[in-house]
């Protein structure tokens, strides 16, 4: 899947938990940031998030965490970080570091378990699984 597909998928599925407003914006020179949107809660409390996405297999490392956090300052309430691959331990830290704005992280795992809840994509099927049990002792006999 190409990068900004990935970040349509994104918006997708914000769009389907609950964010209003949601827009991708992702380009080059965007300052790290991919999209945008708003969550409600209770109808009461309104949040402005930004979300980064990244296409990753492997780990997603703290810096990419610090340089998203960068791009967040003066411009949201809340960051949402979205990956195909998952985070670091350090990155994991660095997301909820007291003090700064936090980040939300959405790993590979986290984002097919989405997708399966949502019904995106994705169709459940029920499989009977036929077991083949070898009778040794009939072949012995023939």
């Amino acid at each position: 899947m190409p990068s900004d597909a990935f970040e349509r998928l994104s918006q997708r599925i914000l769009r389907e938990s609950g964010f209003t407003h949601v827009e991708v914006t992702g380009r080059s020179g965007d300052g790290g940031i991919d999209g945008k949107g708003m969550i409600r809660l209770g109808g009461i409390l309104s949040f402005h998030v930004i979300f980064q996405c990244k296409r990753y297999k492997g780990s997603v490392p703290a810096n990419h965490i610090r340089d998203f956090r960068g791009a967040m300052v003066g411009r949201s309430d809340k960051g949402v970080f979205l990956t195909t691959g998952n985070f670091t331990k350090d990155a994991v830290r660095e997301a909820t570091r007291d003090g700064a704005p936090p980040i939300d992280l959405i790993d590979g795992d986290q984002l097919v378990d989405k997708l399966k809840e949502l019904g995106l994509g994705i169709t459940k099927k029920i499989v009977e699984i036929e077991e083949i049990v070898v009778d040794v002792h009939w072949f012995q006999n023939v």
